[in-house]
């Protein structure tokens, strides 16, 4: 965060020739020099985004133990529940904050306290990168709680700066990588994207679609009357369904449904 005038126009130069190399890891790292002249972070992660596919990893700064929470579980299955995930598949763009997407459950649901706790996290933030089709990448920028969350005004110059971050890391993803493959044209005619996720996720269960619907937004954070709104239905509605939901599945709690979301992961990549 400090140095001369020509050092920044330096690495500005070498993160703009790095969009021209084949390593996703010569870009992170130039990306990550020339951010941190600007504003400090603990850690870089950079995950591409295609349904519910499992997001290919692009670039990361973690040391191996951080990188089994931060990349290795989190591909499992976590990220179906991640807001970060859910923004870039709707296409949000631009420079995100985790509370400005966060559900607003988000910070008391099973979900937080069995999975996002374990990174120690004060703040994530991200640069959303919509790509073509229906691809999208993230840059993310962590705080750990012994550095704070990021201050108003770091937020407000990383805002300033997301079109020449998104510009950039356009130009060196056109495209995710084609190895992971993308949701097939008969998965994508039969339903919107949010619509095959929860096909793909609980078609095991004995749900209706709207019990699906509901699952998916508590598991993600949401409240009752956050379900409700966004569901277009009244409070007692989504309790009727909860109910429903509870006996189907034999269980008592969030607990129990988070239980039930990880034993169906956990089947998917046996």
């Amino acid at each position: 965060m400090s140095g001369s005038r020509g050092d920044e126009y330096n690495q500005l130069a070498a993160l703009i020739a790095a969009t021209r190399e084949t390593s996703g890891e010569l870009f992170g790292k130039a990306m990550v020099a020339w951010l941190r002249r600007h504003v400090s972070f603990d850690h870089c992660v950079i995950f591409g985004y295609r349904g519910a596919s499992r997001p290919p990893l692009l670039f990361e700064t973690f040391s191996p133990a951080e990188s089994h929470v931060f990349v290795a579980l989190y591909q499992e299955g976590p990220y179906l529940l991640d807001p970060f995930h859910h923004a870039a598949v709707e296409r949000k763009e631009g420079f995100w904050r985790m509370r400005e997407l966060a559900p607003d459950r988000f910070y008391a649901s099973e979900y937080y306290r069995s999975y996002y706790s374990q990174t120690k996290l004060a703040e994530e933030v991200g640069f959303f990168v919509p790509l073509k089709g229906k691809d999208a990448l993230v840059v993310s920028l962590m705080r750990l709680h012994a550095s704070g969350p990021f201050g108003t005004a770091d937020a407000r110059l990383l805002r300033d700066m997301a079109p020449a971050v998104i510009g950039l890391a356009r130009l060196r993803w056109p495209a995710l990588p084609a190895d992971q493959p993308a949701a097939t044209k008969q998965d994508e005619a039969i339903a919107p994207v949010n619509e095959f996720e929860r096909a793909h996720i609980w078609k095991s269960l004995s749900l209706t679609p709207r019990e699906k619907h509901v699952v998916d937004l508590v598991l993600q954070g949401h409240s009752t009357e956050s379900i409700a709104r966004a569901m277009r239905i009244v409070p007692g509605t989504v309790k009727v369904h909860r109910r429903n939901i509870y006996r189907k599945l034999k269980i008592k709690s969030q607990a129990g449904l988070f239980a039930r979301f990880v034993e169906i992961i956990d089947a998917r990549i046996r």
